[in-house]
């Protein structure tokens, strides 16, 4: 049957009943939430991007899932590496959500996935190319592979999904603007269940440029110091990768199911800065954060953890604790950033944030921002977690900004009937 419907006269309520998760801190939501409690890195050298010619050799250590046991060859051809771990958190979610083959088929389920690059593949496709002079020899499945939107168009014939389906590009703000965009298809009532998320490829290939404008770390002698968002000392953000996925569906149909409810989606600002292409922008972050607290009806004051942008970059950094100190100063909730532990997620980063602090807001604990131990002048204003600690949070916020000026803000709160 469908379940698309025209505008209703009151806005439906937003939930999370399933999340996935495949990144550097674990391959499924009890490696991740152990690896947040007690502040573990996923970082390591990698030598063979040193052989390349890379001046960091850094990167988050994601290994790539098996899937010859639950998909054939024909699935599997068209899939690039970030589909892989894709549809790994997809699974993932979709089983904590009570979502089978059955749901599938009387739902009509969407699909939102943040992806902005797909490098790798088109880089074999013209190797090929080169190398054997002859386009039919390319292979069939390199199309699908090196397009953008690999993802949602893999996912959704491996899982029959009817809804809407498109990939969301919006740079490192790519997965949190997923989030953004299915929160308010399912609030304006025309889509029941959307799964959301972000993947974002790991191989040297699709960060080599990023290196050629030293935009990393090279920190090298100990990797698991290298990321050091807000620290005085930070030099560069670490890549990485994997995937995460969330099922966001309306309240009326995650209680009719009798889905699991999580926690619920309650605000999604964002802006442009209409300004430099790679610096961030005070004006722009401020006015996505304000947007999201409108949005969610809330002050500052309601806000209990917020999960952090902060790379590990000399001016992202700074700006964002200049953001967050504008619209936050006065009431100063705990801040870190995970990506001290991961990386820079880069196109799933804003997936897997929210994924990350719904662990954390389910657990009672909030992780650490790791290698924090000189504030700057900006980050000395903020109420940075230093170490794992123990604390409730019944609302956040989670932050992503991205090249080109794109900004995004999420707010998740814990759910009450």
């Amino acid at each position: 049957m469908s379940t698309a419907a025209s505008i209703p006269e009151r806005v439906e309520r937003v939930v999370i009943t399933g999340m996935g998760i495949w990144s550097c801190l674990g391959k499924d939501l009890a490696e991740v939430a152990e690896s947040l409690r007690i502040g573990r890195s996923g970082i390591v050298f990698d030598p063979v991007r040193k052989e390349m010619g890379f001046r960091s050799a850094l990167t988050g250590k994601v290994d790539m899932p098996d899937l010859k046991a639950e998909l054939g060859r024909r699935q599997r051809v068209g899939m690039a590496e970030e589909c892989y771990y894709a549809y790994a958190a997809t699974a993932q979610a979709f089983r904590q959500a009570g979502i089978g083959e059955e749901e599938l088929r009387a739902h009509e389920v969407g699909i939102l996935y943040g992806n902005d690059s797909s490098a790798l593949a088109v880089v074999e496709g013209v190797d090929a190319l080169r190398r054997k002079k002859d386009t039919t020899l390319i292979g069939s499945g390199s199309i699908f592979q090196s397009m953008n939107s690999t993802v949602t168009m893999n996912l959704s014939t491996i899982f029959g999904l009817r809804g809407i389906n498109y990939t969301v590009s919006g740079a490192c703000a790519s997965g949190s603007h997923a989030i953004g965009m299915g929160f308010l298809l399912i609030r304006q009532g025309l889509q029941r269940i959307v799964l959301c998320g972000g993947a974002q490829e790991v191989n040297p290939v699709a960060f080599c440029s990023f290196d050629g404008i030293s935009a990393f770390s090279v920190r090298e002698a100990d990797p698991t110091r290298a990321s050091r968002p807000f620290d005085r000392g930070r030099d560069g953000l670490v890549p990485s990768g994997g995937s995460a996925a969330l099922v966001l569906e309306s309240l009326s149909s995650a209680l009719e199911r009798g889905a699991p409810i999580l926690a619920e989606v309650v605000g999604y600002g964002f802006s442009s800065n209409g300004k430099h292409i790679s610096d961030p922008d005070l004006d722009g972050q401020v006015r996505a954060l304000h947007m999201a607290l409108k949005m969610a009806d809330m002050g500052p004051a309601d806000i209990g953890y917020i999960n952090a942008h902060a790379t590990s970059t000399p001016i992202g950094d700074l700006v964002e604790a200049q953001a967050i100190d504008t619209v936050f100063g006065a009431t100063r909730p705990p801040v870190s950033s995970t990506k001290g532990m991961t990386g820079h997620e880069c196109w799933m980063a804003g997936a897997s944030e929210v994924v990350y602090s719904i662990l954390m807001m389910q657990g009672g604990f909030l992780a650490p921002n790791l290698n924090f131990e000189e504030p700057d002048e900006a980050s000395e204003r903020l109420n940075v977690v230093r170490g794992p600690m123990q604390h409730r949070v019944d609302a956040l916020l989670s932050n992503s900004f991205g090249f080109g000026g794109t900004n995004s803000t999420i707010i998740i709160k814990r759910y009450a009937s």
